[in-house]
């Protein structure tokens, strides 16, 4: 990925995490995939927790793949039940109720 790619990549997760609506959530490998590059589930947590303009989004809205929250937050569970999301006994957001999924995917400049 070129500094370019970088910088578009950077914009686009940040667009995508602020299209999420109240009461959903989605992942960091659906934010990569939408992104145009789906291999980068792990930049997305990067951009998301090193960004200073993520600051103002609703980057809890971000889960694993199986609805499991960033560790070491301690509030991202109560960020997302204040919302009206529900946990499974596991510990983990219930996915199938919750899960965003935006239909419109970017295309990638590449």
């Amino acid at each position: 990925m070129s500094l370019e790619e970088a910088r578009i990549f950077k914009e686009t997760v940040l667009d995508i995490v602020s299209q999420i609506p109240r009461g959903r959530v989605t992942t960091y490998g659906t934010i990569a995939t939408l992104a145009g590059w789906p291999d980068h589930a792990r930049m997305v947590g990067h951009i998301l927790r090193y960004s200073p303009e993520a600051v103002k989004l609703p980057c809890h809205r971000v889960v694993n793949a199986v609805g499991r929250t960033a560790p070491g937050w301690l509030q991202h569970r109560s960020l997302l039940e204040a919302e009206g999301i529900h946990f499974m006994p596991s510990g983990y957001v219930d996915m199938k109720k919750h899960q965003w999924v935006r239909h419109i995917s970017f295309v990638s400049p590449r």
